[in-house]
């Protein structure tokens, strides 16, 4: 038999990656089959996306990179606008019988204190509208995405819906729905349709809300309209009594009951409190206070010292006119009311009755109308707000891939910055802190008594500190050297030799009549001097 051949390592390994990209190559071939639309925005949006041409719709939309990233996407460029663009499906999605994912990115670069940044799906245009009048009138079947001003804070989902017994399309809101991420990070918004009535929203990847279109508990006003609805044209009978208890017609009020009586009396058996000082006011004028400089009685009026508490009331139960206090009166009832008996003519709280409502029908699964564009129209007092990577898919496995290769890479790049941003946030309101602990310090040195001389330079130099925090350092470092200079000189720097005075020689021709003087004078230099030597040690004491 002849010998069977071993295929070598190297080839088997070689074959199993060739094997594996193939399946890595069919599958996103797949995926991309699946994508019933993609819109990347890697190429200009001009000539492919229509911008409409009402006058209202004046804001500026942008080819633009988002920032930190090569990535383009469709920028809101101005604030305060109105925005509209659409673009048009090849073929019309149809919503019926399978799965539909609608995904798209939003970046808020700049917050979003008052706007929306949702995406509408649009009915054909059979329905009534024109792509370069695309406006807030437009038809459309679903409206998705972020929204906040005010109160609202949501991620809508709101389907159009056409009531097959009276023709009218009826707007169905989701209840509860998930709020708006509040960072300027990119995120991605995940709406999935399914064919069972199940809706669920994601954002991030992550679920936020399961909802089924037929539940009156998760949409309003519910999808299904209820069987019965009161009578419009039912009136309460006049004789319809809806008192559950009246007040009794046969109570008479008692004698005894003095409906004038006040509620509160003068307490005749108090008395005044001893040491109450009867001739001192409440207020005093403040005997520190001076009239400014600048005041003049013609235009000001006559100045008058603003008032404080008399500091001899603290030590006294009280000052002024001594008045009795208040007490209830014990006679006080009030006025009279005839007490309450069941209403033997009740019959309860009145309401229609029901009937038949004549817009019910019954339904297994919403009637959507088919998606034949997509258009954005906003009105927002943010710019910077860039869409992104907008998809319409079969499946939720091809919208995951997407958000995979396309939000995932981009957001991890984000969140990895916001967070080196907040750690250097965090290090700058520690310095902050430290600043402020260093001024206060330096406040209370300036407060110090034997630096009086100096308060109004060291406040200057304070003041400086906290304008500019950079020069924290020095500003500590000179008002330690001003500190520690005065107190060397007040230690060892303030006793001072008298003044050595040395007598001069007389004149031969002067009198002794001038030599007598010399000497007092003399004399009296030197009695100066030694009083002086003393007070300048008392002050250093």
């Amino acid at each position: 038999m002849a010998e069977r051949k071993l295929i070598p390592t190297g080839i088997f390994t070689l074959l199993l990656l060739i094997c594996a990209s193939s399946f890595q190559l069919l599958r996103a071939s797949d995926d991309a089959d699946d994508a019933i639309f993609y819109e990347s925005f890697d190429e200009n949006f001009e000539g492919r996306w229509i911008v409409s041409q009402k006058e209202e719709y004046n804001g500026v939309w942008k080819h633009e990179k988002s920032e930190g990233h090569d990535d383009y996407g469709l920028l809101v460029s101005e604030k305060a606008r109105k925005y509209a663009i659409v673009k048009e499906l090849k073929e019309p999605v149809t919503l019926k019988d399978e799965s539909v994912v609608l995904q798209f990115e939003t970046r808020l670069q700049n917050g979003l204190e008052c706007g929306g940044a949702y995406l509408k799906y649009l009915r054909p245009q059979e329905a009534g509208w024109k792509s370069k009048e695309f406006d807030n009138e437009s038809p459309y079947s679903i409206m998705f995405g972020p929204d906040k001003c005010g109160a609202t804070n949501k991620v809508h989902f709101i389907f159009k819906h056409k009531n097959p017994k009276t023709g009218e399309y009826v707007e169905h809101h989701l209840k509860y729905p998930p709020s708006v991420p509040s960072d300027k990070l990119t995120h991605v918004y995940t709406a999935i349709l399914k064919p069972d009535n199940e809706l669920r929203i994601l954002i991030d990847g992550e679920e936020k809300k399961k909802a089924n279109f037929l539940s009156s508990e998760d949409f309003e006003p519910a999808l299904i309209p209820p069987k019965t609805i009161p009578d419009p044209d039912d009136n309460k009978p006049e004789d319809w009594d809806e008192r559950a208890k009246i007040p009794d017609p046969n109570a008479v009020k008692p004698d005894d009951w003095d409906e004038d009586a006040p509620m509160e009396i003068l307490d005749e058996e108090a008395e005044k409190p001893e040491g109450w000082l009867d001739d001192e006011p409440e207020e005093i004028d403040d005997p520190e206070a001076t009239k400014p400089e600048d005041w003049d009685d013609e235009e000001d009026g006559e100045w008058e010292a603003p008032k404080i508490d008399n500091p001899k009331c603290d030590s006294a139960p009280g000052c002024g006119e001594w008045k009795r206090p208040m007490k209830r009166n014990p006679a006080y009832k009030g006025k009279w009311h005839a007490p309450l008996i069941d209403n033997p003519a009740y019959k309860g709280i009145w309401k229609p009755r029901d009937i038949p409502n004549p817009d019910y029908f019954e339904l297994e699964k919403p009637d959507f109308e088919p998606i034949a564009a997509i258009g954005i129209e906003i009105w927002t007092m943010q710019d910077g707000i860039l869409f992104d990577n907008i998809l319409i898919a079969k499946d939720d496995k091809v919208a995951a891939s997407y958000r995979e290769t396309t939000w995932k890479p981009k957001f991890a790049i984000e969140k990895e910055k916001q967070k080196e941003e907040e750690d250097s946030e965090a290090g700058s309101s520690g310095l902050a802190d430290f600043q402020k602990k260093v001024f206060d310090l330096l406040y209370k040195i300036a407060d110090i008594p034997f630096l009086s001389d100096y308060k109004l330079k060291i406040h200057d130099l304070i003041e400086k500190g906290e304008k500019q925090p950079n020069l924290t350092i020095g500003i500590l470092v000179s008002v330690i050297v001003v500190f520690l200079t005065i107190f060397f000189k007040l230690i060892f720097g303030g006793k001072k030799k008298p003044a050595r005075v040395e007598k001069p020689s007389p004149a031969p021709k002067e009198s002794k009549a001038n030599q007598s003087g010399d000497e007092n004078e003399e004399n009296k230099e030197k009695e100066e001097t030694s009083t002086a030597a003393p007070r300048r040690r008392t002050r250093r004491d």
